[in-house]
């Protein structure tokens, strides 16, 4: 059994394995560096034509935005790489994190998790001559193409080639995926929750647990692959030291078997897991000298749980007592629309680690009383909420999919641009 949960399907198709950490041989060595290269290179030639749309999407998307930042004469450089919260980072990297609380409303860049700007100062230091904010938007951009890999390779293992490849189109075609190629932390953060939950599929314990506690140390929502990977793997050894083990619940679609589990390794991995989001939110602690600094600097922010009650008033006033910017009605459809979409996923049966992941990442999103226009932003990392619509275009015929995909790819693309330059405010 894949970890603990349902039963092995024989009828899943067989397909070279994405990049996975060494295994061993059955003489119990590890494999050597040009086995390794091997596998990596084959599953790399099974995941091209993923990879190769995806990119062709995005380089869509960033043609449009230049053609009309021009027209508007609007610098393209600063835009992608210096503006909102590019300019955060950036000058964590240069500066480090403030000190103190303070009381500045929007005003304490300890809100801001370390892992991405300190991969933005890792880069200044490798290459200095680069502009200003070029190395963090290489680091979004290469990010990016793990993250679309890592989608593809769980709809791969779910459900066939042809859907992993249609998932990773669609999370490149969602209205806000500019912000995908632009200095922010979306990328690093969905490629770090996407081969998380692949090595939880793949029965893969500490590489999810390890990659989980990266994700921690990327954004806030890092909780939400940290309580999936640590839910997941817990109910495993639970259920791999059971004497007597009860017929599982079908909570979970059909996987392919893996190699056998071993009993500590799910252990560790859930212990790991959430490890990045406490190191963080304890640091910012001790910084502060206050046990609740992190939430304290969120107030700050004006960003606190109140169980979805300010989303729903702004809701309501945009369709009631408003008219709605476009972003604004962009934003709340795409809120609206992932609340359908688990709902379909649920329905479906999709495995429990990416059900718990996607609904505390809509349960985190939709809950806060925060500002309400960057929260399609929030859901990027939520690609496997795109899993019903993939599944539904993977089996409809060639042309229809290739329209479908393409007029997918120029909304996304005409959006893109709206979001940064007829918006005036940050994505």
């Amino acid at each position: 059994m894949p970890y603990g949960f349902s039963e092995p399907s024989t009828a899943a198709p067989t397909r070279v394995p994405a990049p996975a950490p060494a295994s061993r041989t059955p003489h119990g060595t590890a494999p050597t560096p040009p086995r390794l290269r091997a596998r990596a290179a084959d599953a790399l030639r099974h995941a091209w034509p993923a990879l190769a749309a995806y990119t062709a999407v995005r380089a869509l998307g960033l043609l449009v935005f230049t053609v009309w930042a021009h027209r508007d004469h609007r610098g393209v450089r600063h835009l992608l790489m210096e503006s909102w919260d590019c300019d955060w980072y950036l000058k964590i990297a240069q500066n480090g994190y403030a000190d103190e609380l303070g009381t500045r409303i929007d005003g304490n860049n300890l809100a801001f998790f370390p892992l991405y700007p300190l991969l933005v100062r890792a880069g200044d230091a490798l290459v200095p001559w680069l502009p200003r904010g070029a190395a963090g938007l290489s680091v979004s951009v290469a990010a990016s193409l793990l993250a679309a890999w890592g989608i593809f390779a769980v709809g791969d293992r779910l459900y066939g080639r042809r859907t992993g490849v249609v998932l990773a189109v669609l999370w490149g075609s969602l209205p806000v995926a500019l912000v995908q190629w632009m200095g922010y932390t979306e990328s690093l953060f969905t490629a770090l929750c996407a081969w998380s939950l692949y090595a939880v599929l793949s029965g893969r314990w500490l590489w999810a647990g390890s990659l989980a506690a990266l994700a921690g140390l990327t954004r806030p929502t890092g909780v939400a692959v940290a309580a999936a990977v640590s839910l997941t793997a817990l109910l495993a050894f639970h259920r791999s030291t059971s004497p007597n083990p009860r017929r599982p619940v079908r909570l979970l679609r059909p996987l392919r078997p893996i190699r056998p589990l071993r009993p500590l390794r799910p252990l560790l991995g859930a212990f790991v897991a959430p490890l990045g989001w406490l190191a963080y939110v304890g640091w910012v602690g001790l910084r502060l000298g206050r046990w609740d600094g992190y939430f304290a600097v969120q107030k700050l922010w004006r960003n606190e749980w109140d169980g979805g009650v300010a989303t729903w008033r702004r809701m309501r006033d945009l369709f009631v007592t408003e008219r709605p910017a476009l972003f604004v009605a962009m934003v709340t459809v795409v809120l609206l629309g992932a609340v359908v979409l688990f709902v379909l996923s649920a329905g479906d049966r999709q495995p429990l680690p990416l059900l718990v992941f996607s609904g505390l990442l809509l349960v985190i999103v939709l809950g806060s009383s925060g500002v309400y226009f960057p929260r399609a932003r929030f859901l990027l990392p939520g690609f496997p909420l795109l899993l019903p619509i993939a599944v539904a275009l993977a089996r409809a015929r060639a042309h229809v999919l290739v329209t479908l995909l393409t007029t997918a790819a120029l909304m996304s693309a005409v959006c893109g641009g709206h979001m940064l330059l007829g918006w005036h405010g940050p994505p």
